[in-house]
């Protein structure tokens, strides 16, 4: 745990902590207060990494949806409350005398100017983003390479959202060469698998069909794959693209004196169809 701390230590902490301009410095004592064993908050002083987890991904996903929503206003806030994950982390990490967060500062510093020589070496610039990327997975495999042996798939981390684990895990086996091809392959495996599931699921248990279900959806990430698509964005988009679409049916049916349940999957499929004209003609338009 973080020492007590002496009476001149906690008035320059009450400065810093109240001074807008601190800066970084001024977070991270602010952590520190909230973890301090003696006048801390009782909350923060319950939890630990296990806990905090859940709220750094929440975080992520809240700086993709202000991003998504073009709310530039809100991703200033977004931005800090995922900041203060890392923050939050890394006073835990000081507590337990794993590392500090200028240790954190200090690695991801030495490994930006690492990979990228050819804006803080003498690389030349004269590359494509693509060429970067090669480069970037290829000083990762040196990296690894002088790491303690690990399997081809080891380091795919277990929390990332599944469609975006399964990209990555695909890459890891593409690697060494086990990989498709082709998207031709990919499709009729798509395929298969999908004739296979409806042909087979009045006899399969339901462990089965949900066995069978993820086999299908990791070959459609294969697919995503192949066609150079992130898979997470291309299904938020059409998260996106459901709702704005069945908003306006609701709003069709609200002018008609009705709601979704006093109609019928005609009425609102024509409304559906409606709306998906209106944004293509939009979209024609700009």
């Amino acid at each position: 745990m973080t020492p007590p701390r002496h009476a001149s230590d906690r008035a320059a902490s009450d400065r810093l902590v109240h001074d807008p301009a601190g800066g970084i410095d001024r977070l991270v004592e602010i952590m520190a207060r909230l973890r301090d064993p003696e006048a801390g908050c009782p909350w923060d002083l319950e939890q630990d990494f296990a806990t905090i987890a859940p709220y750094t991904i929440e975080e992520a996903y809240e700086v993709a949806d202000a991003i998504e929503r073009r709310a530039w206003g809100e991703l200033k806030g977004e931005l800090g409350d995922l900041l203060f994950q890392a923050v939050y982390h890394a006073q835990m990490a000081a507590e337990a005398g794993h590392f500090a967060f200028a240790d954190v500062v200090r690695a991801v510093s030495d490994k930006m100017v690492a990979r990228h020589p050819h804006v803080f070496g003498d690389e030349s610039r004269q590359k494509t983003a693509e060429d970067q990327t090669r480069d970037w997975e290829r000083m990762k495999a040196t990296e690894r390479a002088g790491s303690p042996a690990k399997g081809t798939l080891d380091g795919v981390a277990l929390g990332l959202p599944a469609l975006t684990r399964a990209v990555k895990l695909q890459n890891r086996a593409a690697r060494v060469g086990f990989d498709w091809p082709s998207t031709t392959e990919v499709v009729d495996k798509i395929a298969e698998e999908a004739r296979e599931l409806v042909e087979a699921r009045d006899r399969l248990t339901e462990a089965e069909v949900f066995e069978e279900f993820g086999d299908l959806l990791f070959v459609v990430a294969n697919l995503a794959r192949h066609l150079k698509i992130d898979p997470e964005a291309a299904l938020r988009a059409a998260n996106s693209k459901f709702t704005r679409r069945f908003s306006a049916i609701e709003s069709g049916l609200a002018l008609r004196g009705k709601r979704p349940e006093d109609s019928d999957l005609a009425e609102m499929d024509a409304l559906w169809n409606a709306a998906k004209a209106i944004e293509k003609a939009g979209a024609q338009d700009s």
